[in-house]
């Protein structure tokens, strides 16, 4: 006798919802590389802004972990929340180290401006947007369960990020700053 597998009902619904929100995220991630490329006028910058993205889908799918709390429709909802809270650190501190880079400073020494500098805007943004989530994390009460793994994912992906980014974008930034560099020079 042949045995087959066979998703129906919610399991289906899930993994058709799964899809299509896969197909957001790598749609988002785009957009926001063509508009980072565009706002730097370089392709690789972009993606030392982009380095925040894998530490806060890893710090919400921990989160989610660690509070019992499952990834469902609303849960990834936070995640693509989390795209657009995260890229904000990284910008700051990359958009900064720029400017300071146009006034003649070497990468190593606007890396050092900018980082003391940023920090303090980084993690008020971040604490702020973590302080907005707790209430929805800790909510009771009817419609609680939608949103409740959103917060919690948002929370952990934020925090998660924001530690790592701190320390990961401005070596991230010096290494690609290098590569450009030497690619320009290969390339003149």
């Amino acid at each position: 006798e042949d045995y087959h597998l066979v998703f129906s009902g919610g399991s289906q619904a899930f993994k058709e919802s799964n899809q299509s929100m896969i197909f957001a995220l790598m749609l988002g991630i785009f957009v926001a590389y063509m508009v980072l490329a565009t706002q730097f006028n370089s392709f690789v910058h972009p993606f030392t802004v982009l380095l925040a993205l894998p530490f806060s889908v890893t710090g919400a799918f921990l989160a989610l972990f660690l509070t019992g709390n499952s990834l469902n429709l609303y849960s990834m909802i936070g995640l693509i929340l989390l795209m657009g809270i995260v890229k904000k650190n990284s910008i700051l501190l990359v958009d900064f180290t720029n400017e300071r880079r146009r006034q003649g400073m070497a990468v190593h020494e606007a890396l050092l401006e900018a980082c003391p500098i940023r920090l303090r805007p980084i993690l008020m943004t971040s604490a702020a947007t973590v302080a907005a989530s707790v209430p929805i994390a800790l909510a009771i009460g009817p419609g609680s369960e939608t949103m409740v793994p959103m917060a919690i994912a948002i929370i952990g992906g934020v925090t998660f990020s924001t530690l790592l980014t701190l320390f990961v974008v401005p070596c991230a930034y010096e290494v690609f700053s290098k590569l450009e560099k030497h690619s320009y020079h290969k390339s003149a």
